[in-house]
């Protein structure tokens, strides 16, 4: 009960937390719509977060958990894992802190080989401020990570999962007050984009702050000692730095993106931004709850050497994050112009920035089963302790990225980029499947291969109907909030209704495993 306890806070927290982050978008492109100013927002964020994710949530946190949680477990206790973090802390604050100041210094040269040295004086300016005020942010969140991962150690999980949450906070205040000072005192669109960048590294330090707080709730009582290399700093630095390579195909991509955005017209990169933002969606539910679910029981089965169960989970997962994943990629396909209309337009984002918005996600989710796919897929080579895999696919993914985009990007823009990314994600399923049967891990069943197929007949059913239910509808997408309310109700509920009938009546699900896997029981 204690499991399903935190687990329950933890993915509930996390909803609120996807819900406020789609609320601040949404009122974001109201404010600001898409121009040169939420260009260089979008991309003065992407910057840190990629350090984030690569270094502070990523290598980091895998190095630095584990080792707390064996020190706070064992014979040591409280006191052995109070020195190990302090002694971590001493040194990891330094680090942060100079990595910060170099990169402000060098955001001119950072910026340039993103692609936009060639801006106009002005914007590239306000490009390298953005960056800049908002730089700080990864010292800030990865010192969150670091008090996190103390607290996770003692099962106090609300305080880290509810993190996220005070930073959308934070941004939509900024906006709303973005707002007002632009209709009662005259701000333009830049003075607004200067105070939300401002409100990024004020977030971070509240998050800090209220990290902080649990901690010393928790008796852990950080203190910052002169830095001295420890071997336990040692090696937690020598773990951290493999698991830091292993990530950094998926951030460079990131960045390639970001290269390539830049070479277009202004607003591309915003327009990619609000598209992704609703192609997550899917992505983060489906895709990271399996991923997370089924890697111990991969493991346990592999470990066994029970093929017979290895094959049968790696099955189920497939077969959900089909059944989930095909109708929402066709969904969003169908109607993404309505979607993104519904959702973003109104304000500073007029319908033709929809309009352009939705063809890139209508691009971007024909990738979305193979994002899934890839999420589901890797469990299996980590439950064999094989991290280089992976790593492998994601390189030789990006190379085809970078690849697609030299050729796609002269003639269709911002959509070619988005298709580009595509491309890159169903190779990298490709190559992760063919390996997986070359060294005769799995192999996919046909029994399975049928049910995948009558599910994109049950998907295509639902397409024609959601088609038809789309034109009726048209009027209503840009019209009062209750209006694009109740379109939206309709398209979803039509979608529900017309694929998992269907999906029932052609034979798409297997009901007995289904059943079983929703069971306490199941295996």
């Amino acid at each position: 009960m204690s499991l399903l306890k935190n687990v329950g806070t933890i993915g509930g927290l996390t909803m609120v937390s996807r819900i406020a982050g789609m609320a601040r978008e949404m009122i974001f492109s109201r404010v600001l719509g898409a121009n040169a100013v939420t260009d260089a927002w979008f991309q003065a964020f992407i910057i840190p977060n990629v350090f984030r994710r690569l270094f502070a949530e990523g290598a980091f946190s895998a190095a630095f958990v584990p080792m707390f949680s064996k020190r706070l477990h064992g014979d040591g206790g409280i006191e052995d894992a109070r020195s190990f973090s302090d002694d971590v802390l001493s040194v990891f604050l330094p680090v942060l802190i100079a990595l910060c100041a170099i990169m402000m210094l060098a955001m001119p040269l950072v910026i340039s080989v993103l692609g936009d040295g060639d801006a106009a004086p002005a914007r590239f300016a306000m490009e390298v401020d953005f960056a800049r005020i908002m730089f700080p942010y990864i010292a800030l969140v990865s010192l969150v990570t670091l008090f996190t991962g103390m607290l996770n150690s003692v099962s106090r999980f609300a305080p880290g999962a509810s993190f996220p949450i005070l930073l959308n906070v934070i941004l939509i205040l900024a906006l709303l007050f973005g707002d007002y000072a632009m209709t009662e005192w005259g701000w333009t669109v830049r003075q607004v984009g200067y105070s939300q960048a401002w409100a990024v590294t004020v977030g971070g330090v509240i998050q800090l702050a209220w990290l902080y707080y649990w901690t010393r709730v928790e008796g852990f009582r950080p203190k910052l000692l002169w830095p001295r290399i420890t071997p336990e700093v040692k090696r937690l630095s020598i773990i951290a730095l493999p698991a830091a390579i292993g990530g950094g195909a998926y951030q460079i991509n990131t960045l390639v993106q970001l290269y390539f955005l830049n070479q277009l017209e202004s607003g591309s990169i915003s327009y990619m931004n609000y598209a992704d933002r609703l192609n997550q969606l899917p992505l983060g539910i489906i895709g990271i709850a399996l991923s997370t679910a089924i890697l111990p029981t991969l493991s346990k089965f592999v470990g066994a050497k029970n093929r017979e169960g290895t094959d049968r989970i790696q099955s189920d997962a497939i077969e959900i994050a089909m059944l989930l994943t095909i109708p929402a990629a066709v969904a969003l396909a169908i109607c993404a112009v309505p979607f993104v209309t519904m959702i973003f337009q109104g304000g500073r984002f007029s319908l033709e920035q929809a309009e352009l918005t939705g063809q890139v996600l209508g691009a971007l989710v024909l990738g979305l089963p193979a994002y899934v796919l890839v999420k589901v897929l890797v469990p299996n080579f980590y439950a064999r302790s094989d991290t280089r895999t992976p790593v492998y696919a994601a390189f030789i993914s990006l190379a085809v990225f970078v690849l697609m985009n030299i050729m796609l990007v002269d003639d269709f823009g911002v959509i070619g980029v988005a298709f580009a990314s595509v491309v890159g994600a169903w190779i990298n399923v490709a190559y992760l499947y063919i390996v997986l049967v070359k060294r005769d891990y799995y192999t996919i069943p046909l029994k399975l291969v049928g049910r995948i197929l009558r599910q994109l007949v049950a998907a295509a059913a639902m397409g024609a109907a959601l088609w038809f239910a789309r034109d009726l509808l048209t009027d209503w997408f840009a019209a009062g909030l209750f209006a694009r309310l109740f379109a939206l109700a309709v398209l979803v509920l039509c979608s529900a209704i017309v694929y998992f009938g269907v999906a029932f009546a052609v034979g798409a699900v297997d009901r007995q495993r289904i059943a079983a896997l929703t069971t306490k029981k199941a295996p």
